[in-house]
């Protein structure tokens, strides 16, 4: 009985230990993975095949950027709606909404019978003119001669007067429609006259259509000074202390994303809206035949400018959510060959400029300052050690 009771003894030892061993030898090896899941090994023939180019991390100007959304807009002094004084009928017009225009250039042609009385009466006061003008004269020399009454010279004088004020404000009305005075002089009389665009640029909306009556009050289209276009951007409150003029702003079209323009901040408002935000302006550094007024612009205003530690955009890749960069751990020689490794690192995105993008690494215990990264092919490192553990490794 007693060896009976030992042998059970003995057994449930062995049992015992043998399963603390495994449990240790399995809690080794899961630190071993933990601890290799995120190198990754080339080598020296594939790491020849790719273009992976390592590097230091090295501080450069990022400027620090509020993110605000806005519109292309113009001043009220860029946006012209077309009137016509008197009205008339839209004889002609072959613009639309997006036609560019140059300064001068025909827009449209009104009729209107009026239009050939105020050239008839131009004319009639030209000829009444002439006779005025020598009874005037006549009248003048006869009173210095003391043969007419002054009663008689003051009266000459006054018709002589009035009719010149008259032509001078027929030539204002005339030139008003668009009719040059010379011409109705030159007997070209027309009750048609060519409306003009005052400014470069582009047609925004027509109202009027071929034949239709207007009045004076009527707009026949408005037209926009491309060369005046700014951007308006609406900033929130708890941003309004870091805007200043002469800002740099970055923006670009909801449906252009990857193509940036500039513009710099030339006009702050001090009237804080129910919403708890302020209209800011920026003219633009180059002029874009692509923005017209109205649309919609998403921009970062660059507030101040960091000596950051930044990397080349393509040195940091994203997987499942965060991002990494590859840290270089040197060469090694393991069975006959040549072996590359990179390690993984988590890291936090800063702003981006220029092609840079300031980082700063989670694993506080490392100095970014003294590392070597994989600068250039980043994602070349990260297909290897994703494609290396499909395959049952760790990237190694």
């Amino acid at each position: 009985m007693k060896n009976i009771l030992y042998k059970l003894v003995l057994l449930t030892t062995l049992v015992l230990a043998t399963g603390c061993k495994d449990k240790q030898a399995n809690k080794a090896e899961d630190m071993h993975e933990a601890e290799h899941e995120n190198v990754v090994e080339f080598t020296e023939a594939q790491f020849a095949q790719t273009d992976i180019r390592v590097g230091k991390i090295e501080k450069r100007n990022i400027g620090h950027e509020i993110t605000v959304n806005g519109m292309i807009d113009v001043p009220p002094q860029g946006n012209i709606s077309v009137t016509v004084p008197y009205g008339g009928f839209l004889k002609q017009t072959t613009m639309l909404p997006g036609t560019k225009l140059k300064k001068g250039q025909v827009i449209a042609t009104v009729e209107n019978p009026e239009f050939i009385e105020f050239q008839r009466d131009y004319l009639e006061a030209l000829a009444h003119n002439e006779y005025l003008k020598s009874d005037f004269e006549r009248q003048e020399t006869l009173n210095k001669e003391e043969v007419t009454s002054t009663k008689v010279f003051q009266k000459a004088k006054s018709s002589y007067l009035t009719n010149k004020a008259n032509i001078q404000a027929l030539e204002s009305k005339l030139r008003l429609i668009g009719i040059n005075p010379s011409s109705v002089k030159n007997g070209k009389i027309s009750s048609v006259v060519s409306i003009h665009s005052s400014i470069n640029g582009i047609v925004r909306e027509v109202y009027i259509n071929t034949g239709k009556y207007f009045t004076p009050q009527d707009v026949l289209m408005d037209i926009t000074d491309a060369s005046d276009l700014h951007v308006e951007l609406k900033v929130y409150e708890n941003d309004i202390p870091l805007i200043r003029i002469g800002q740099r702003i970055r923006f670009r079209l909801a449906n252009a994303p990857d193509a940036w323009m500039e513009a710099e901040v030339f006009l702050v408002g001090n009237n804080v809206r129910t919403d708890r935000s302020i209209t800011i302006h920026g003219h633009l550094k180059e002029e874009n035949e692509a923005l017209l007024p109205g649309m919609f612009i998403n921009a970062n205003i660059e507030v101040e400018t960091l000596e950051l530690y930044a990397v080349p955009e393509e040195a940091v890749v994203r997987f499942e959510g965060k991002h990494y960069i590859f840290k270089s751990e040197g060469k090694s020689k393991e069975d006959d060959q040549m072996m590359h490794h990179f390690e993984m690192l988590e890291v936090i995105k800063g702003n981006e400029e220029e092609g840079f993008v300031a980082v700063s690494l989670v694993d506080k215990t490392q100095d970014i300052s003294k590392l070597d990264i994989v600068l250039k092919e980043a994602f070349t490192v990260l297909a290897k050690a994703k494609n290396s553990e499909e395959e049952g490794g760790h990237g190694h």
